[in-house]
């Protein structure tokens, strides 16, 4: 038996340790991974989290584990400096938020971002950062938000326009009306009314997807649906606006469904229209971000998300794509999973995957 080339099982060990994803985690001190993974040391006898900021450990001494009762199985005390038994900082920083939001929620006027902090004990600049890596918001746009939704509620019931405005916390009925068609999609009367008398034109074309209904107001593009069926997506778009006026069959209009079933057909010529957006605030950023995505690339939900600077908030992304109205002018399609594989489309997944390959091969 030749001796010199047995190794000590503590290298291996090491080796194996080192070369785990989990184990590039701990070294980073990634706070993200705090409650999926934990890891404990012999030679010290404590278990950790993955963030412990106390000096790393040899890798030839560590056990990886991905239960808390997994390393509590081993014996050793937990980890007096990162407290891996405690509540992470990810779950402290939830309750904070939602502290907050129920704050705003029940505050006459928009509470200003210092009585925010204040009031969760934390500084304005670090709960600012908390509270839109949690929500995917500002404070100051998750109340506006939550303002327009009482201002929807309250034009529902009340015996006036301004009367909702004012129950809703605006302090004028002037700064609300600036923001008005941002935030109902139309004037307050309009939504008042149910959208009575709003004109929607649309027209139907078709492509290598099928068929396909271009809908717009006078502010823009409100609605490209796709489907098999041209009769069902006019009912859908019906649905989509039960209270307005809906025009087909309009000579001028049937250029713009040229232009979209063009771009549908040939990607690369890009497809440059006004938009008529109409979601919560978190939704347009997200679609917002989506429109800067070129032609022929892909990319993550929490790609997404790291880039409207809410990297938690995958879940909320992949929900703005689903609620996504306008196809292919705002590109959900091009937004896929971390794997790179494809996951849902509103309008089927044969058709994201043929808008997908279609791009990929024109860009080739």
């Amino acid at each position: 038996m030749n001796l010199v080339n047995i190794r000590p099982a503590s290298v291996f060990m090491a080796a194996s340790v080192a070369g785990d994803p989990r184990w590039a985690r701990i070294v980073a001190r990634d706070k993200s991974a705090d409650g999926e993974l934990w890891y404990s040391v012999s030679s010290t006898g404590v278990y950790c989290r993955p963030s412990c900021p106390s000096r790393l450990a040899n890798p030839k001494n560590v056990t990886l584990h991905d239960t808390i009762e997994s390393a509590r199985s081993t014996g050793f005390r937990p980890c007096l400096r990162c407290n891996p038994d405690g509540p992470t900082l990810g779950s402290e920083n939830a309750v904070l938020v939602a502290r907050a939001c129920r704050i705003i929620e029940e505050s006459e006027d928009e509470p200003s971002l210092e009585n925010l902090a204040a009031a969760v004990g934390r500084s304005a600049s670090y709960f600012h950062r908390i509270f839109k890596a949690s929500t995917g918001l500002t404070p100051k746009a998750y109340s506006a938000g939550h303002r327009a939704k009482k201002v929807r509620e309250s034009l529902e019931t009340s015996t006036s326009v301004t009367e909702a405005i004012y129950d809703a916390g605006f302090n004028s009925s002037g700064r609300f009306y600036e923001k008005s068609n941002e935030l109902l999609g139309m004037t307050p009367t309009q939504y008042r009314a149910g959208g009575a008398n709003e004109e929607i034109k649309f027209a139907v074309g078709q492509s290598h997807l099928g068929a396909i209904l271009v809908a717009s107001s006078t502010k823009g593009v409100a609605s490209i649906l796709l489907g098999d069926d041209p009769e069902e997506l006019v009912r859908d778009l019906q649905d989509r606006f039960p209270n307005a006026r809906l025009i087909g069959m309009d000579r001028d209009y049937e250029a713009l469904i040229s232009k979209v079933c063009g771009f549908v057909e040939n990607p690369d010529v890009g497809l440059d229209l006004p938009l008529d957006v109409r979601g919560t605030a978190f939704q347009r950023r997200v679609w917002q971000v989506l429109q800067e995505i070129p032609v022929g690339e892909r990319v993550s939900y929490s790609e997404i998300a790291r880039r409207i600077g809410s990297p938690r908030a995958t879940r909320a992304v992949a929900g703005a794509c689903a609620a996504n109205n306008i196809a292919v002018a705002i590109p959900c399609h091009r937004v896929v999973r971390n794997d790179g594989a494809l996951s849902g489309y509103a309008w089927g997944i044969d058709r994201k995957r043929a808008l997908v390959e279609r791009e990929v091969s024109q860009t080739l």
